[in-house]
């Protein structure tokens, strides 16, 4: 499981660690379990039906089973009711949400109450925006651009650096316009506890190129020791 979702300050348990991997945006058990093979620390099922990503509870319960138990299994939902990630996370068995469109502090705060992990995404170019990281509870903000027709996986680049400053509190993941080629400059720039790839390593959307999984997560092995965010 990841860092207990009763620890929203943000320091977790683990210690330091390698910077981690979470590879976003899996439709398929098979490469799900192929990209943990390769080292992802996390894999990530989207639930927002615009998404060429999007995956149903079902395939989502699939790619879970499919992973070793310590590769977290992080369900991605865009303003959905309380009710309906309950339910998703009782059907699929997954234990971390991200929340990636413009959900209150108050919804994090119930999921965790919950006992579910809870990954809130900010945003570089709208609202929410990054300066906002002190009203949520999360317990690690991901930083994304915020460019683009959908809420995340629009492979825009940024300016990594203006996220630097949300990784003194707690756990910062990093996010937009990902790529092997770019991993090292994005870590340089923001200093992240993990990235978050799905465009950056597709073939098409919903499907990766695992030869992309590989040197990504080849690009990021050795940039040392930060946080621990997944297990």
């Amino acid at each position: 499981m990841p860092t207990s979702a009763s620890n929203p300050s943000g320091q977790p348990a683990g210690g330091a660690a390698p910077i981690q991997v979470k590879v976003c945006g899996l439709t398929r058990a098979g490469e799900a379990a192929a990209c943990a093979e390769l080292g992802a620390a996390a894999i990530g099922c989207v639930f927002y039906p615009k998404s060429p990503r999007c995956v149903t509870p079902v395939a989502a319960r699939d790619i879970r089973r499919a992973l070793p138990p310590q590769v977290a299994c992080v369900g991605v939902f865009v303003d959905e009711p309380f009710e309906c990630i309950l339910a998703v996370a009782a059907e699929t068995g997954i234990t971390a949400v991200q929340l990636h469109g413009n959900e209150p502090p108050e919804l994090v705060s119930r999921l965790q109450r919950e006992g579910l992990f809870v990954i809130k995404a900010l945003f570089a170019d709208r609202q929410p925006g990054i300066e906002l990281a002190p009203r949520y509870p999360a317990a690690a903000i991901l930083a994304e651009c915020g460019r683009g027709p959908l809420p995340g996986g629009n492979a825009q680049a940024w300016d990594w650096g203006r996220a630097a400053a949300l990784g003194s509190r707690r756990p910062l993941i990093l996010a937009g316009g990902l790529t092997p080629g770019n991993a090292a400059q994005a870590l340089r720039a923001a200093l992240p506890d993990a990235l978050d790839v799905s465009s950056g390593v597709e073939a098409v959307p919903g499907r990766k190129d695992l030869a992309k999984v590989k040197h990504f997560i080849a690009a990021v092995a050795d940039a040392g020791a930060r946080r621990r965010i997944f297990p």
